[in-house]
């Protein structure tokens, strides 16, 4: 595009940014924002970026990771994992939340049903269209196999919510451990996930059963939510966040260096150990230290989004956080299907083990993203409430959904 073309884009740009600076409170905490930003455009990337697709015989599509061939991505994945920056910003935004709702008068169990509620909708929202989809799809001859591996894909980030909705119900109890015992509240949690990574990993291991592994899930996950909690109740400062920084850095080494954890932060496909689902002790670190940064960071992030051109889309991706995390794998299977009829499509149905595929995948990042706006400006509409919607409306939706649910865990 030429100068001339690219001017009135660039105008109405900067007066969107002046609106939205206009309409931005002064006590708004652009820092928190920011982060919360940050962490969620972290989880597309991370799955664009690390997921790919080979193609079997009969043209179906199937999940493949570049971090088979290529081991030395792995750091990326160090990066691209913010959920402890998630659950920690969301923990400090849940108790300024909590002590806002009961200096109001509004009881626990109703700020806690309003927050659920807010969570649920785009959830029943996504599984609800995939399960028509799926009719459709099949109607028009996907394969099945296709399709299975897209409904993978589909409710893959949907664990998130729902692990993250289990947190935000220990609200108040965080609340209390953190009033109680300061930022030691985090302690106990990070102390019961060693103890089961020792017993599934260490001399005992072959003793243990499988299911041993999902007792991390809930102290997993609220670690870094209780680290929130505690900063949102000043009882997490600069100097703790130090600790958090140095201590987790020097933890995330000696597990990687001296206790052998893998090193992914995400599952790869061959390895019978992975540190995501559930957490092991790699998360923790790696969120404490992350969780130390962001604190000691978080004025100087606060000044540099002053400037309305950063705080605009900061502002944006926060009113659209469910619907980026519950439709961004859409996003990348709206191309990657179409392409399956064509054959071996660089970066996308090739098998992710060369070079040629990661420099072919960072082509279609902008592509995917492109078509995650443009499903945006339709299903943004799920996380609104449901007003003028029927109950026979409501009960068909969670119909589909649970329909929807059952195909992707194999259950249907």
């Amino acid at each position: 595009m030429d100068t001339a073309t690219l001017a009135p884009l660039r105008s109405a740009a900067r007066r969107t940014a002046r609106r939205i600076e206009d309409r931005t409170p002064a006590d708004r905490d652009r820092a928190i924002d920011g982060l919360r930003a940050l962490a969620l455009l972290a989880v597309p990337t991370g799955h664009w970026l690390l997921g790919g697709f080979t193609l079997d015989a009969g043209g179906a599509l199937h999940n493949a990771s570049p971090l088979t061939a290529f081991g030395l991505l792995a750091p990326a994945s160090w990066v691209l994992q913010m959920l402890g920056i998630f659950f920690l910003v969301g923990g400090h935004a849940s108790v300024l939340s909590y002590r806002r709702a009961l200096g109001r008068g509004t009881s626990a169990g109703t700020w806690l049903r309003g927050r659920l509620v807010r969570l649920g909708r785009p959830v029943v929202g996504v599984t609800a269209v995939w399960a028509t989809l799926l009719l459709l799809l099949y109607g028009l001859g996907v394969p099945e196999a296709t399709l299975r591996t897209g409904a993978t894909l589909v409710i893959q980030p949907l664990w998130f919510v729902a692990v993250y909705a289990g947190t935000t119900a220990l609200t108040p109890y965080c609340v209390r451990a953190a009033r109680r015992l300061g930022v030691w509240a985090a302690a106990p949690l990070a102390v019961a996930v060693a103890g089961v990574d020792f017993l599934r990993y260490g001399p005992f291991a072959d003793a243990m059963p499988s299911w041993l592994s999902l007792l991390n899930l809930l102290p997993g996950w609220l670690f870094a939510y209780q680290l929130g909690v505690c900063w949102g109740e000043r009882r997490l400062g600069r100097r703790a966040a130090g600790v958090l920084l140095l201590g987790g850095a020097a933890l995330f080494a000696a597990l990687l260096l001296v206790f052998h954890y893998p090193a992914s932060m995400v599952g790869v496909p061959g390895q019978d150990r992975t540190n995501s689902h559930p957490p092991s002790l790699l998360v923790l670190a790696l969120a404490a230290a992350q969780s130390g940064a962001a604190i000691l960071l978080r004025d100087r992030l606060a000044r540099l989004l002053r400037r309305p051109a950063l705080w605009a889309p900061v502002v944006v991706v926060n009113l659209s956080a469910m619907t980026i995390l519950c439709w961004h794998q859409t996003a990348m299977l709206t191309a990657a299907v179409p392409a399956s009829f064509l054959g071996p499509v660089p970066g996308l149905t090739v098998a992710p083990d060369t070079v040629g595929w990661l420099l072919a995948r960072l082509a279609w990042l902008p592509v995917f993203a492109a078509v995650l706006l443009l499903i945006a400006r339709t299903t943004r509409r799920f996380e609104a409430p449901w007003t003028g919607v029927t109950r026979a409306r409501r009960t068909a939706a969670a119909l589909l959904a649970a329909g929807f649910a059952a195909f992707a865990l194999g259950l249907a």
